[in-house]
């Protein structure tokens, strides 16, 4: 029922179809996986403005066909008026998660695009900027149908985001939340990609854009400037990796929690469990997750003031030791402190052995809500994980960059198979593709049904308040009934598939190098090649 696609020389996966038909496009006239990515990445923040867009952060991880995998952290940093003192003088005791004051780091994202770029252009791609962004530009000019995802989110959060400028008169036409269908457009953000199409990316942070960007901040009240624009570039950094029987996994260091990703690989990897969907499968990454969680909750903070060894902690030594402080008849108390989060993943490879894993996020759902009248663009409220408290992990700092919880994946697996995987979800992400990994690599699971069967989450994700293990009504009654036993805090959602478990997707190149591509059906996407 929940089948792959498989194709032989290019596929593209992506959470709304009209993303997988930007990339696939791009495949078939000749581009390698980096460019459909790319074009991919820019239709989803046209498509899917929910979840993501161009006032918000992305990171790449692209493996390229010698092996060799690249990572580009694209996360902005904290503007120049963005301090402590500045937060308490207006009476805060945390950074407001929606409107202008929300609004305190620099989009990343567009200066991920330019390196990926560069990487594409590096490895032979020769397609125009404008070709890879014309898919955007057009669904940006001409409207596109609100989702059920984007209807649903914004009548349940409209309280808290019609009061941020700009929202209302982009996102809420008629002063109406939008019906599934309901076509909306965004010319000005028509006109941006246009002009960067024509100009170039850098423009976004030092050019026309940037102008009318630090132009409209500083109008609502925002404390970014020109000059944090202006001072901003992605930075490619060497990617996490951990080694587990079946091959070596990556991902993104921090300030990601991509940590917290390879943690729980490497922790259920020496629990021994050898069955898929029982008991020791699913509480055994469970209490994995919990280990890893604890040490991102202490470690994980700008790269730049990063205070740990992270090779030490994804040692074998290591993740020894925290195996074996896992009790597999016991759930270790919980909650400790979560994080939440709006996000998209989407994954390209081709027949030449490149494959890309990238995310691209706005923080909450619609982000701060900001929207900047002249060019179109949609501003992230990432800084809001930021804490106004000094000695804390990640205390607020101009020029510093936030927690995030986005993290891509990707594996290089003993058997040949080169896997590109991710999902949204907050601190659903690392559950999340944990649970398919596990299925998929581990259990041999068919990739569509591994990526389809019901799930479960621990901690928070979709501006829900609840930190207990929330679990898909699918699950066996007697699975159910041994967590509880076993001493989790479980809640059955009435949903079969619940976007509170995110939105799933992977790509994979075989050894022979047939593609295969998936994608969830909690989602409104799915995976196409050439």
């Amino acid at each position: 029922m929940y089948e792959s696609t498989r194709t032989a020389r290019g596929m593209v996966a992506a959470p709304h179809s009209l993303a997988v038909e930007a990339g696939r496009q791009i495949l078939a006239e000749g581009g390698n996986a980096i460019e459909a990515a790319i074009a991919a990445a820019a239709a989803i923040a046209v498509v899917y403005p929910h979840m993501n867009h161009l006032g918000g952060d992305g990171f790449w991880l692209i493996r390229e066909p010698s092996g060799k995998v690249h990572y580009i952290e694209a996360c902005g940093f904290a503007g120049s008026a963005a301090t402590i003192p500045a937060y308490r003088a207006l009476g805060y005791d945390a950074i407001p998660t929606r409107g202008p004051l929300a609004a305190l780091t620099v989009p990343g994202a567009v200066g991920g695009w330019a390196l990926a770029h560069e990487a594409a252009r590096g490895s032979g791609g020769r397609l125009p900027l404008a070709e890879l962004l014309a898919p955007a530009i057009a669904h940006a000019r001409a409207g596109v149908a609100v989702t059920r995802s984007q209807h649903v989110l914004t009548g349940e959060k409209r309280a808290e985001l019609e009061p941020a400028p700009g929202f209302s008169s982009l996102f809420l036409p008629g002063g109406k939340v939008p019906e599934i269908g309901d076509v909306i457009a965004n010319p000005r953000l028509a006109d941006t990609l246009d002009h960067l199409a024509r100009a170039g990316l850098d423009d976004f942070y030092r050019g026309d854009v940037s102008r009318e960007m630090a132009s409209d901040l500083e109008r609502i009240g925002a404390p970014l400037a020109r000059g944090d624009l202006e001072a901003y570039r992605a930075v490619a950094r060497a990617p996490l990796s951990v080694r587990l029987a079946c091959g070596q996994v990556f991902n993104a260091p921090p300030p990601t929690q991509g940590l917290a990703s390879l943690m729980i690989l490497g922790i259920f990897d020496r629990l021994g469990v050898k069955a898929a969907e029982s008991f020791d499968h699913v509480h055994g990454l469970v209490e994995a997750t919990k280990r890893a969680f604890l040490v991102r909750d202490a470690v994980v903070r700008d790269f730049a003031h990063l205070q740990h060894d992270l090779a030490d902690l994804l040692s074998a030594a290591r993740l020894e030791a925290e195996a074996a402080r896992i009790d597999m008849r016991r759930a270790l108390p919980w909650p400790r402190p979560s994080a939440k989060g709006d996000t998209i993943w989407l994954g390209a490879a081709d027949a030449s052995g490149r494959v890309v894993s990238y995310i691209q996020s706005i923080f909450f759902e619609f982000g701060s809500g900001c929207v900047l009248p002249s060019t179109g663009i949609l501003m992230q409220n990432r800084g809001a994980s930021f804490s106004l408290d000094p000695q804390a992990t990640n205390p607020l700092k101009p020029g510093r960059r936030p927690f995030h919880t986005l993290n891509p994946a990707l594996a290089q697996l003993e058997d040949g198979r080169v896997m590109a995987y991710g999902t949204m979800g907050g601190e659903g992400q690392p559950q999340t593709q944990a649970a398919v990994f596990t299925r998929h690599v581990l259990f041999g699971e068919p990739l569509g049904a591994a990526i389809a069967a019901p799930r479960w989450l621990l901690g928070r994700t979709w501006g829900s308040v609840a930190t207990n293990l929330r679990l898909e009504s699918r699950f066996d009654d007697s699975l159910v009934r041994a967590l509880i036993a076993a001493g989790h805090d479980v809640e059955i959602l009435p949903e079969a598939f619940s976007d509170t478990m995110g939105h799933a997707g992977a790509v994979i190149l075989h050894p022979g190098g047939d593609l295969e591509g998936a994608h969830d059906p909690r989602a409104d996407g799915g995976a196409d090649g050439i």
